[in-house]
């Protein structure tokens, strides 16, 4: 349960910073560094709610109550998914093609985590 309000205290913190950034700011007068901090926000409540529905469904499937290190693991790589789609519609590039790479590359990262860990 630890972890779990860890995962929440960081969603709820994350998501406060980015609406205060995208109620104060342009997208004009941002800058840099404010995208990268608007990304990175967007990661950490990605991450946080793949974690709490990675830990619901561990719950309710096997009645397991914490996550390893693994499913962490696979959290963070599936919560990578609406930040690649996210650019890519930044670019203009949402095509079925970009979809189905986006989705390939997710899959051998998970594929990765599963062999090696």
């Amino acid at each position: 349960m630890k972890h779990n309000r860890i995962a929440i205290s960081i969603s709820i913190i994350g998501l406060a910073a980015l609406i205060l950034m995208l109620n104060v700011t342009s997208p004009t007068e941002i800058g840099p560094l404010g995208v990268l901090l608007f990304f990175t926000t967007l990661y950490m409540i990605t991450f946080s709610v793949a974690s709490l529905v990675m830990q619901a469904f561990f719950y309710f499937s096997v009645k397991k109550t914490t996550l390893n290190n693994k499913e962490y693991l696979y959290a963070a790589i599936f919560s990578f998914g609406p930040i690649m789609l996210l650019m890519a519609r930044s670019f203009g590039a949402i095509t079925p093609i970009t979809i189905s790479l986006i989705i390939i590359f997710l899959f051998l990262a998970e594929f990765l985590v599963y062999k090696r860990i």
